[in-house]
Parts: C-alpha cells; structure tokens; sequence
C-alpha cells in the first residue's frame, strides 16, 4: 500500500483486538517521525529564527517532515496566522540545504489578487531566493517561463496557469503550493485540473477555510496533494460525504478525520493567543493592470506636465487644484469608476477586498471595512451584494439614533461586514464584534487610522485583531506610504486632501509622489 497509508494502517492495527501485527524498523521509524513533529531536529534558517512565533515554528518543522517523508499536506490555518511566512521559512530552509544544480524550482499558483503580494513577502523575509513573477501578455509570460532555472521561484495565478499550461510541459518542479486552495475545491474546473497537471515531487495546499465543513472541497485538494489518497471521487461521495452530511455518520466522520489529520494542520487565532500581538498589521499589496493602469499612467503624466509647466508663482497659487488632482490619483488607485463615469473595466484593489472579505467571513470573521470615499463604500456595497455577503452602512449622513442601532445590531447579530466612512466612524464606536479591519485607502494620518482601527481593538475585544491595509504597488499610495516617516505633515496633508499647510509642499515633494 502507499505510505500515506502508514499512520492510519498504524492507528487501525494498534486498535483492532483481533489483529495482531508485527512492524519493521522503516515503518516503526516513519509512523514515530510523523508523531512527533515538534522534536525533529530541521533547523530555521537563521535570518528567520527571530522573526517566527513559535506556532509558525511548529508549521515550518510539520511542512518539513511531510516533505522528508514524502507526503503532500495542508497549511489550514486561520487568516492572520502567517501561513505566508511559514512556507516562505520552508523553502528557503530548502533551498540553503539542497546542493547547487538540484530540480527544486518552485511553483506557487495564487489568485490574481495576491500574486504580488507573496512577491513582496519574499523580498521581506527571504531577499535571497531568486523570484519571478510569470506576467504580461502570452508571449512574455512564455519568455518568463523557458526562461526559469532550476532554483527559480515561479509565481503565477490560477488564471494564468490555465492559459500557460502547454509552457509547463516537459518541466519538473521541485514544490508546488496552491494559495487560497478553495479556488480548487470544484475538481472538473480548469484551475483544479491545471495545478493537478504540475509535475512536482512536494506539494502543499494553503487555505484558511476549515475542511471539517466542506466534504466536497476536501477529495479535490487531497486528488492534486496525493492522488487517490481519499480514493475516487464516487467512492469519496458514497463512503464518507454521504454517509457524513446525510446520514450524520459518526464512525465515517472518524475515518475521516483519523485518515487526514497527519496531513492537515490547523490552528486557530484563540489556540496560539499567547504567542501573538493583540494587535498585528499586514500590508497587503496589488498591481493595477490593463485599463486601470493605463489610466493611472495617463493621469501621472498629466500632473507631470501640469507641475512642470507653471511657473513659481503658478505654482503657489494652485496647489488646492494640484492636490484635488493628487486625490484623483488615489481614486483611480481604488476604483477608476470613482472618476470616470461608465467605467466597466476591472479593479484590482476592489477584487482583493472582496476576496479578503469572504476568505474572513468563510472563517466567521465579522470585518470593519473602512474607505474615505463614500462612493467607494457604495462600489464596495454593490460586490458585497453580488457574493450574498451580509452588511451595514455608516456614512457622515447616518443620524446618531441609527449609528447606536447599527452598532448594537452588528455587536449580536449576524451580519458580517460594517462598511464605514473613515471620518464617520473614526470615534465614539464600540464594535468588538469584529477583529478583522481592512482599510481600503489607508488614513495615512496614523493618529486618525488607529482611532478607526481601534472601533474593533478596545476594552471588550476578547479575539486577536487583524489589520490589513491595502495599497496600490508602484502607485503614490506606495510613495506616500514611503514618505510617511521622512515628512508625515506631508503625507498628512496631500491625503487628508484639506489643503492646510499647502505652502510648505514643494514642487520637487509633490513630483517624488508621482515617481
């Protein structure tokens, strides 16, 4: 029988009052490895040892042991717990131990929306390790492709790797992750066949969603991590989903659970409370693309032109109009409808929010969701409804009556998503309920962003909070988020879009925000 059978076949053995059975030192020594994770000796790379918590310690020595044993696993834990981080640690423990001119080029497969983002966490956590992000037109990403060597790390999208298959063929893979692994929970959909068609000797699955709740999912990340592990999908449905859901089966559901619980790891936020922050922040990057982007360029150049054309005294007596443009600028950043009326094109950063507000509510998150533009919040209303996400509303035209009705509301009921104006509900909130907060077009002010991250993180919060920030990479979201700490009135006052103190910018100051 295959190995990934071992620790069942043990579990079985050692409880059947029948059998007796006698094991060899392999299977002794492979059952007693895959027990007792924490007490393998795998070293973390040094530049990492302080950087880990002490439960993302323990999911770089699991994800270790399964590849040393041979088995493929998911990395399930809760959103916010650094999922990240633990692979980024894995591989590039991989890649310091393996000898020069071994196959262990890398694939990661992630959504559209946080491709740029791992790129990111790489050249944070491990500036070392050769990254390349497969983008562009077919052409180019074919390039990127034929291009890769053997220690490279490929990063692309579900999409992409459906389009880009035939570029894959003939190449072997050393590790192949799948982020968000529910983009494959449908197995006859072309993103589950396309990572399915990966040549590669480890792979890992990383989701946040719990497995225990979704059975159909389950038999199709378990098909792409050990193919027949959980058997056909016909006998999947009979033997365990069936008898499961319909039939509230408990001696399936424990077959079940004794079959994959070597091969899942799950923690949650309450579980390793101690080893974090109450508070901890993420940056979560995106890319504009396509029209969004050319219209992003178009508007830069404008300003360009428009800055280096006047003439000093020009200059002095126009900076509310500049600064108006500046903040047409970060409109187009969030959403170009924002400006142009008729837009039908896409928005990366709208996407990324709405993606990371169903993998927080799938996960019973409850989420503060904070923009500055009340036209944002209303583009931002319209997807919720699309994906049947449940909200409310607080805006600057919400009467105080109905502000204490909306917070008692989302404090005790079930509605999963408090959108809020940024000056509207920066004070005078208690919203507990909640330990996810996003804010969609940060308040560089971090006086005034605290404040409004602090509605969910305060006397009565009994959860981890997690805030994510969402930026525009390559944008003046990203230039400003870099100016902050050099010149915070600066940054203050080019977003707050007020004007005030509009003498003290410099035409060089406002060019650097445009690079």
């Amino acid at each position: 029988v295959p190995r990934y059978r071992s620790l069942y076949m043990d579990a079985q053995l050692k409880e059947s009052k029948i059998l007796s059975s006698v094991r060899n030192s392999d299977f002794r020594r492979l059952v007693e490895n895959m027990k007792t994770v924490e007490e393998n000796d795998f070293i973390i790379p040094g530049e990492l040892e302080h950087v880990l918590r002490e439960y993302q310690k323990t999911g770089f020595l699991w994800l270790k042991t399964l590849n040393n044993n041979g088995f493929g696993g998911i990395l399930a834990d809760d959103m916010g717990l650094g999922k990240t981080i633990q692979v980024i640690a894995f591989l590039l423990s991989e890649y310091q131990e393996i000898p020069a001119g071994t196959q262990k080029r890398t694939l990661i497969v992630t959504p559209a929306s946080l491709v740029y983002n791992w790129q990111n966490e790489f050249g944070r956590f491990a500036p070392g390790l050769k990254v390349r992000v497969i983008a562009g037109n077919a052409a180019e990403r074919e390039a990127l492709i034929r291009q890769s060597g053997k220690d490279e790390i490929l990063i692309t999208s579900y999409d992409l790797l459906k389009r880009d298959l035939e570029y894959y063929e003939g190449m072997n893979f050393g590790y192949e992750v799948i982020d968000e692994a529910q983009f494959i929970k449908n197995h006859g959909t072309q993103a589950a066949k396309a990572v399915k068609e990966i040549r590669a000797q480890f792979k890992l699955a990383l989701t946040g969603t719990p497995i225990e709740n979704r059975l159909g999912e389950l038999w199709s990340i378990f098909d792409y991590l050990m193919p027949g592990f959980l058997f056909s999908e016909r006998r999947f449905r009979e033997e365990f989903e069936k008898r499961i859901i319909k039939e509230q089966d408990e001696k399936a559901m424990a077959r079940l659970q004794k079959m994959i619980a070597p091969f899942v790891l799950r923690r949650l936020k309450r579980d390793v409370l101690k080893d974090l922050p109450e508070k901890s922040e993420e940056n979560l990057y995106v890319r504009l693309e396509g029209e969004q982007q050319e219209l992003y360029d178009a508007h830069v150049k404008r300003i360009q032109i428009m800055l280096k054309e006047k003439s000093d005294e020009d200059f002095k007596n126009s900076k509310l109009q500049i600064l108006a443009e500046l903040t047409k600028l970060r409109q187009l950043c969030c959403d170009p409808a924002l400006v142009f009326d008729g837009y039908q094109g896409d928005s990366a950063k709208l996407d990324a929010c709405i993606q990371l507000v169903q993998s927080a509510v799938s996960n019973q998150h409850k989420v503060l969701l904070f923009s500055q533009f009340t036209s944002m919040l209303d583009r931002i209303q319209d997807r919720l409804r699309r994906e049947n996400i449940s909200f409310y509303v607080l805006t600057g035209a919400t009467s105080k009556e109905k502000r204490q009705e909306l917070v008692r509301a989302f404090q005790t009921d079930e509605t999963e998503v408090f959108c809020i104006s940024l000056k509207a509900g920066g004070t005078g909130l208690n919203l507990t309920a909640a330990d996810i907060v996003i804010h969609y077009d940060p308040w560089w002010n971090v006086a005034a962003q605290n404040q409004a991250t602090d509605r969910a993180h305060r006397i009565g919060q009994e959860n981890p909070v997690t805030v994510y920030k969402l930026i525009s990479q390559g944008t003046i979201e990203e230039n400003i988020m870099k100016l902050q700490e050099r010149k915070q009135e600066l940054a203050d006052e080019v977003l707050s879009g007020s004007g005030t103190g509009a003498a003290s910018i410099t035409r060089e100051e406002l060019l650097e925000l445009l690079r």
